[in-house]
């Protein structure tokens, strides 16, 4: 699947995000090593510490779905900025995909690619690398 298609998938969950309390709606599409994608939207709570990422929302349906290896991720947001990943989010993904290619798109639709090792060249494992 092209980066293009992958960012339109995530701009169709897109309205689902549920930011009442940012108004900064969030959503991403998961590409599967086995070319299934799975969407995820940010889901903002009063306690904002509890507040779920768009992008562990799809990792937590494809694992759901039984996937565990990700080839690439479309990150897009209304903001002006680029959406990426935050820390958390980046670690959560090198569980699976220490490899994976990320877009990011913004409100104006300037598409950005990163790798996951350039966002998180170092990150946590307990296994040996």
């Amino acid at each position: 699947m092209e980066p293009g298609e992958l960012v339109t998938l995530a701009r169709e969950a897109l309205p689902r995000a549920y930011a009442p309390y940012s108004g900064y709606r969030v959503a991403a599409a998961l590409l599967t090593e086995k070319g299934e994608v799975f969407t995820g939207v940010n889901v903002e709570n009063s306690s904002l510490g509890l507040t779920v990422c768009a992008e562990r929302a799809a990792v937590a349906a494809a694992v759901t779905a039984g996937h565990r290896q990700f080839s690439r991720l479309a990150v897009v947001a209304e903001g002006d900025a680029p959406p990426l990943p935050c820390g958390a989010c980046r670690q959560v993904l090198s569980e699976f995909a220490p490899d994976l290619q990320i877009f990011v798109a913004s409100r104006d639709e300037e598409m950005q690619k990163f790798t996951l090792q350039e966002l998180l060249p170092h990150s946590f494992s307990f296994r040996k690398k």
